[in-house]
């Protein structure tokens, strides 16, 4: 009897696996714990299938068990905890990273602004508008009365600028 029930959860596994996993997967948003729920299907499906009494479809039945081992792994006290410990890690990092982040683009900042500083005014001006002070191009063409277009290729040339002098300053130290 045993051969001939694993021989049945074998065909059940190779014409079922795929469909149950993307089930899963979309229940537990990940694709190796999807596969682990849809191993514990087959599992309960083996240590159950003595008892399966054909009322519904092999397919409907492994589809049950696989969303209820999703449900069940989705309201354990395990993926809870690898949730929390998942949210505090990424907020540690993240201020870790921040922190680290700051200080680098606080001496960044100090080179760019040498860098702008080094610009033509009528450049320097248009930076330090858009990027410091996030004005828009019409709200920059307002203040400074001149046109739109006129302030797009300031900054655009203003950028090419930039990046020469930063270049020059990676090549030539």
């Amino acid at each position: 009897m045993e051969k001939h029930k694993e021989a049945i959860l074998e065909e059940i596994m190779i014409e079922h696996g795929n469909d149950l996993v993307r089930l899963a997967v979309n229940y537990v948003k990940d694709r190796e714990t999807a596969k682990d729920m849809v191993q514990n299907t087959f599992i309960k499906c083996y240590e159950n299938l003595d008892n399966f009494r054909y009322e519904s479809s092999i397919k409907t039945w492994l589809y049950r068990i696989t969303i209820n081992q999703c449900k069940d792994y989705l309201k354990s006290w395990n993926y809870r905890k690898i949730q929390a410990k998942n949210y505090i890690e990424n907020v540690g990092v993240s201020k870790l990273i921040s922190t680290e982040e700051t200080i680098i683009k606080m001496e960044e900042s100090k080179e760019m602004k040498d860098y702008i500083f080094s610009l033509p005014p009528k450049y320097r001006e248009v930076l330090f508008l858009y990027y410091y002070k996030s004005l828009s191009i019409s709200e920059i063409a307002d203040i400074t009365e001149l046109k739109e277009n006129t302030i797009k290729t300031r900054l655009k040339r203003a950028k090419e600028r930039l990046k020469l002098l930063m270049e020059e300053v990676t090549v030539y130290g």
